[in-house]
């Protein structure tokens, strides 16, 4: 059995985006907690020998565990691309993909990442997202469209923040197809 990998987009007007402003997710965790493999496959991949990424024991002392590269912070969270049916569970659509906006596709427009603790191998992140903000019509070079603003707070599992990342992204109609 394949699984989905699409999503669609919620349809609506811009009324209907602003009544969606402050609300949040459900909380989704991880697949599987920081892992050593991972961390240095991405270390190896960028030629990244930063001592904290490689030397468990150096790791340790400096940061309480061997550190996730901060590049890798949503990248904990993409579920694996397929799992045996048994193992598949259902995958919320993100909020984003959520809110209800005129506009056939998206581009990110900025992003913003506060990290507050380390993230080390062991830990297993929960994320929340929340819609912050949707700005009136604009018009840019790619089309007619929204800014969406979105603040992900992720949780590990002792229940501390241990990041938040503030995205903006820009909901539109490309202009070829006006």
């Amino acid at each position: 059995m394949e699984q989905d990998l699409s999503y669609e987009l919620a349809f609506g007007t811009y009324e209907d985006a602003l009544r969606m402003v402050g609300a949040t997710s459900e909380p989704r965790t991880a697949p599987a907690a920081v892992s050593r493999a991972r961390i240095q496959l991405f270390a190896a991949m960028v030629h990244d020998g930063n001592r904290s990424y490689w030397d468990a024991e150096y790791a340790r002392q400096r940061w309480g565990g061997l550190l996730a590269p901060p590049a890798l912070l949503m990248g904990w969270l993409i579920p694996p691309p397929w799992q045996p049916p048994h193992q598949a569970s259902a995958r919320p659509a993100g909020l984003v993909l959520r809110i209800p906006l005129p506009g056939t596709t998206f581009i990110n427009a900025a992003n913003d990442v506060e990290f507050l603790e380390p993230i080390v191998e062991g830990d297993l992140l929960t994320v929340v997202e929340e819609l912050v903000s949707v700005s009136p019509e604009k018009t840019t070079r790619l089309g007619v469209g929204h800014f969406v603003q979105t603040l992900e707070t992720f949780r590990r599992q002792d229940g501390t923040v241990v990041a938040r990342n503030r995205n903006t992204l820009f909901r539109f109609t490309p202009a070829t197809a006006l």
